[in-house]
C-alpha cells in the first residue's frame, strides 16, 4: 500500500521535501537581517569572473583560494544555504514572517513567505533519473521548476536534456535522427527507440533542441519528464545494475561466461 503523500506546510516539522521528494524530518530557522551600508550598498552576487579573479590572486594561498572558490560554486547553484559568520557582529533584526525549512535528507532550504513557500516552486513532474549527469539534472530540475508556470519553456528545457542525453550515451548530440541511428546500431533498445522518436516528433519535429515550440502544453511537458526518465533508466540505470550484479559473481565463474562468450579458445 503506497503511502499518503504529506505535502510542505509552515506548522509541519516532517513532510514530503520540494527538492528531494522524500518524506523526512524538517528543520525550521529564523532569520536576521544586517544593514548593508558604507562600500556595499546592493547584494554582492559572484559570477565566473569572480571565480576567475580569485583564482588568478597571487596574494591568496591555495588552501584560500579554495575556500572562496568554493564559496562561489555554492552561491551559482542558486540555492539557499548557511555560512557562519567570521566576525562577531550582532544581528540585531529579525525578519518577521520569513523562514527557512531545512531537509534532512538532502541537506537543501525552502523559503517561506508567511505560510506559503516561495522556493523551490511548486514541482508536480517526476524527479529526474540519478544516473544522468549533473547539468542534465539541473536542467530536468529547472524545468520541473517553472513547467506549471511556463510549460512551454519546460519542454523546451527537456529536449536540451535529451541532446544532452545522447551526448551522455556517446553520440553527438547535435542530431537527434543522427543520433538515433547510430544508437540503433549499437543495439539500441525498441523501447527506447520508441521513447527518443516520441520526443523528436512531439510537438513540431522542426523546433530545435532548447528553443520554444508555441504548440507545447502542460501535457506535452509532463510527457517529456516521463520519456527522458525512461531513456535514461533503460540505457543506464538498467545496464548499471547488471554490470553491478555481474561484477558480485564469483571470479571463476565469470571468467567461465567470459571463455564461453568468447568461443572455445
Amino acid at each position: 500500500m503506497s503511502r499518503k503523500s504529506v505535502p510542505p506546510a509552515v506548522r509541519e516539522t516532517a513532510f514530503d521535501c520540494p527538492h528531494c521528494g522524500a518524506y523526512t524530518t524538517q528543520h525550521w530557522y529564523h532569520l536576521y537581517a544586517s544593514a548593508l551600508d558604507g562600500d556595499r550598498r546592493t547584494p554582492f552576487i559572484p559570477n565566473e569572473e569572480t571565480r576567475k579573479r580569485i583564482e588568478s590572486d597571487k596574494d591568496f594561498d591555495e588552501a584560500t583560494k579554495a575556500r572562496f572558490t568554493s564559496w562561489v560554486d555554492r552561491i551559482s547553484t542558486g540555492l539557499v544555504s548557511l555560512e557562519k559568520l567570521s566576525d562577531s557582529r550582532y544581528l540585531s533584526l529579525e525578519v518577521e514572517n520569513v523562514h527557512l525549512s531545512h531537509c534532512y535528507n538532502c541537506k537543501k532550504f525552502a523559503v517561506w513567505v508567511h505560510e506559503n513557500m516561495v522556493f523551490p516552486g511548486q514541482r508536480d513532474a517526476d524527479m529526474p533519473n540519478p544516473d544522468m549527469n549533473e547539468d542534465i539534472m539541473r536542467d530536468f530540475e529547472e524545468a520541473r521548476g517553472i513547467v506549471s508556470a511556463s510549460p512551454r519553456g519546460a519542454a523546451a528545457l527537456l529536449r536540451l536534456c535529451v541532446q544532452k542525453l545522447c551526448k551522455q550515451l556517446g553520440e553527438k548530440g547535435k542530431n537527434i535522427d543522427e543520433d538515433i541511428a547510430s544508437l540503433v546500431q549499437k543495439g539500441l533498445s525498441p523501447i527506447v527507440q520508441k521513447s527518443l522518436d516520441v520526443v523528436r516528433v512531439i510537438g513540431n519535429e522542426a523546433v530545435h533542441p532548447g528553443t520554444i515550440d508555441l504548440k507545447d502544453d502542460r501535457e506535452t511537458a509532463m510527457q517529456l519528464f516521463k520519456l527522458v526518465n525512461l531513456i535514461a533508466e533503460q540505457m543506464i540505470s538498467i545496464p548499471k545494475s547488471i554490470g553491478t550484479i555481474y561484477d558480485s559473481l564469483p571470479e571463476p565463474k565469470r571468467k567461465a561466461i567470459e571463455r564461453r562468450d568468447g568461443g572455445s579458445n
